[in-house]
């Protein structure tokens, strides 16, 4: 009798457990409480270099003549494909995503597109990005294996060396080495080509990196994961810093603040725009929401992001949806 009563508290607390998580998957927290954090309507004309956030850790750089792109992630499979089958990029969602941003055909301006590392949310799509733009794809030896595997050929793709500058039009590009989110999913190297469909844990980390972009007298740096290598950013300068939050909310207080340190305070940074905050598991064409819990905490990333601008006189802005920005208004030179 008392065995039969175990196992049926048991059956009920993870039937409980199970209700509960749903519940918080399916309702992600709200964003009233950063209502003042977003991205302001331009009043005035856009600086020449405009930069648009597209959703995870995917960015535009834009200055008329050349284009740049973080990631190219548009295909977005939902909760259920991801954890139970298996992905592939969505060849008509990245055609429409390109075509929202602005960069499609093989003659578009787009010059490269630069995976920040190699997980399935970062550069499953940008062979395809690639293929379809003319872009030229740059990464890890990891992103050259997928690129290998959705069948770009070798010399459409570079392997990207670390503290290197690479000069894209007026843009020069230099990769610094990170580290993902300490999470389940850190680290390992694809050593063969990736052909999908696979399982998205098939999509490794490779090699993470801090992005810096120097354009026209102006710097910038994007980080698509809230992982650092200590010291790696020394001596570098950078005016915004689109800072990767992603998996950060659960982290310790400790982690936080060293992760500011080393990637905000360490390059003098005024103004931070978080980025690799929204659900990915959901369209692109949807309006952005914050990844639900408990597979993050936006509440507590805004909060720890507010209270350290505050302290050290950084601006902290959300950004703004697929909308131009000039990222740098307001700043002095």
């Amino acid at each position: 009798m008392r065995i039969k009563w175990i196992l049926g508290t048991l059956v009920a607390c993870l039937a409980i457990g199970a209700s509960t998580l749903a519940w918080l998957l399916s309702h992600p927290p709200g964003m009233e409480g950063v209502k003042s954090l977003r991205w302001p309507t331009a009043s005035a004309p856009l600086a020449p270099l405009k930069v648009r956030f597209l959703g995870v850790a995917t960015v535009l750089l834009d200055d008329g003549e050349t284009a740049l792109l973080t990631d190219g992630f548009f295909s977005r499979p939902d909760k259920l494909t991801v954890f139970l089958r298996k992905v592939e990029p969505d060849v008509q969602a990245i055609t429409e995503g390109l075509q929202r941003a602005g960069i499609t055909g093989s003659a578009s301006r787009l010059a490269a597109v630069i995976p920040l590392h190699s997980h399935y949310d970062h550069a499953m799509d940008a062979p395809e990005v690639a293929r379809q733009t003319g872009a030229l794809l740059m990464g890890s030896g990891s992103t050259l294996m997928v690129g290998q595997g959705w069948g770009l050929p070798p010399d459409r793709m570079k392997l990207a060396q670390l503290h290197t500058p690479y000069r894209f039009g007026r843009f020069t590009v230099t990769l610094y080495p990170a580290l993902h989110t300490p999470t389940g999913f850190t680290g390992g190297v694809i050593e063969q080509p990736l052909k999908p469909p696979v399982r998205a844990t098939d999509y490794l980390e490779g090699q993470s990196y801090a992005m810096h972009i120097a354009h026209e007298g102006r710097t910038l740096l994007i980080t698509g994961t809230a992982g650092f290598v200590p010291g790696a950013l020394q001596g570098v300068r950078a005016d915004v810093v689109l800072l990767g939050i992603g998996a950060m909310g659960p982290r310790s207080p400790e982690h936080k603040l060293a992760y500011w340190n080393e990637t905000v305070r360490t390059v003098g940074a005024r103004r931070v725009i978080p980025i690799h905050w929204d659900d990915f598991w959901i369209p692109s064409t949807q309006p952005m929401q914050p990844m639900p819990r408990p597979l993050d905490d936006f509440e507590a990333s805004m909060a720890f992001l507010e209270r350290q601008g505050a302290a050290e006189g950084v601006n902290i802005r959300l950004p703004a949806a697929w909308t131009p920005m000039d990222v740098f208004d307001g700043l002095p030179r």
